[in-house]
């Protein structure tokens, strides 16, 4: 008769530790599984520009294949790197609708994959970097803090950034040497760029229909 308590005993032990395995596993205790190493750090956004869904970045080189998850709907979008930028990855309209959601216009968990191709070519030098004077110029444009062009995160408020490159609180004026425009900004957290800009620090110095500053300075005020 003990026997056979203890044999109820031990399969009831064992049932109850099911449960438990079963109801962790579904809220996400149990899942031992490490999450996927993303090749870029940050939010990612996206530059308006059209055509097929595509990507430019400051790290990868052109030709280069990515996969770029929002981890809060699980969609995915491949895109091939077709030039420089100031992000390490910034995707056009194309390719942010696939893995959008509605009414967001930056994907803050996310994962970059490499899936391969790109050429081998050095980066710019500072003479044909984007922001660079160009040859000839009588005045040479200030060194620019950071390389490539320039977007924004359409995040209200007043004029800020946020960056990959510069710790909260620092100060930085970007200068449009198309138009000449200037906004100073301070840093108001991370993103995948050498500097976002938000909403209003981008009306600040956009040219009209444009949503990148490709011609540009970033100078670090402190």
């Amino acid at each position: 008769m003990k026997v056979q308590r203890k044999h109820v005993l031990a399969v009831g032990v064992a049932a109850v530790a099911a449960a438990a395995v079963a109801v962790g596993t579904g809220l996400g205790f149990a899942d031992t599984a490490p999450a996927r190493a993303s090749a870029c750090a940050g939010s990612v956004t996206f530059s308006a520009e059209g055509g097929a869904p595509a990507a430019t970045s400051n790290r990868f080189p052109v030709g280069t294949r990515l996969r770029v998850t929002n981890l809060d709907n699980g969609k995915a979008a491949t895109v091939t790197v077709t030039g420089p930028s100031g992000s390490c990855v910034l995707l056009n309209t194309a390719a942010m609708d696939l893995v959008r959601e509605p009414g967001k216009n930056v994907v803050r968990r996310n994962v970059v994959e490499v899936l391969g191709g790109g050429d081998t070519a050095p980066p710019a030098s500072d003479s044909t970097r984007p922001g660079a004077a160009s040859p000839g110029a009588s005045r040479p444009a200030p060194r620019s803090a950071c390389t490539g062009a320039i977007t924004f995160s359409a995040e209200a408020g007043t004029p800020a950034a946020t960056s990959g490159q510069f710790p909260v609180g620092t100060r930085l004026r970007v200068t449009n040497l198309d138009n000449r425009k200037t906004v100073t900004v301070t840093v108001t957290g991370p993103s995948g760029s050498c500097v976002l800009l938000n909403a209003a620090a981008m009306d600040a110095i956009r040219e009209p229909g444009k949503n990148l500053v490709r011609r540009n300075t970033v100078e670090v005020l402190r």
